[in-house]
């Protein structure tokens, strides 16, 4: 079974910076993309960034060019860096890691969430 945990949501004012890093554990054989979502009150949940293997990225349009999607693939790690934060981007924010598990043989696909973690942007 594979974890995946999320950290670094908060509180932040209009216009400042905030860092969410989520981190796939288990027994993983390999990682296709990693991503995030939010979901706000009341909203259907929505892409924010993936990040392939390969380094592709892309990016949903309210967040283009404020927010950076980054990845370590040695440590499974996927990090969120969020720019000039709006109070739209006030949601619950989710990670999401595709791959394939070695609990199966031979190995199968996984598609894992994490809990999710709140940012809130107010002043």
């Amino acid at each position: 079974q594979v974890e995946v945990v999320e950290s670094g949501g908060g509180l932040v004012q209009p216009g400042g910076s905030l860092e969410l890093s989520c981190t796939a554990s288990g027994n993983i054989f390999m990682i296709n993309a990693m991503g995030w979502y939010r979901q706000a009150p009341g909203k259907q949940r929505e892409l924010v960034a993936i990040v392939t293997s390969g380094g592709s990225t892309n990016y949903g349009d309210s967040v283009k060019g404020r927010f950076t999607i980054s990845r370590v693939n040695a440590m499974n790690t996927v990090y969120l860096q969020m720019r000039t934060l709006k109070p739209e981007d006030t949601a619950v924010y989710y990670c999401n890691v595709v791959g394939y598990s070695n609990d199966y043989s031979p190995p199968r696909v996984f598609n894992s969430w994490g809990q999710g973690t709140q940012v809130f942007v107010s002043s």
